[in-house]
């Protein structure tokens, strides 16, 4: 498992967008940690057309921070 911190694609509401609510995501965003072959699609508006796969511990400068349900 993989140790999540704030500012990384598993914390991000981009990360996944296109199903937030799945479990699987929402556990991530609780608990800190992701397994190590996850990669999810990243769903910030400024990458759309690049179709950019990334891992829960990706970053960017567009990070968004997800709400957690």
């Amino acid at each position: 498992m993989m140790q999540i911190t704030d500012g990384q694609c598993g914390k991000c509401a981009h990360f996944g967008e296109d199903h937030p609510q799945d479990p699987k995501l929402v556990q991530i965003r609780v608990s800190g940690k992701a397994p190590e072959d996850l990669v999810e699609d990243c769903g910030h508006p400024q990458h759309a057309g690049l179709n950019l796969k990334v891992t829960p511990i990706s970053g960017c400068a567009g990070f968004t921070p997800a709400k957690v349900a």
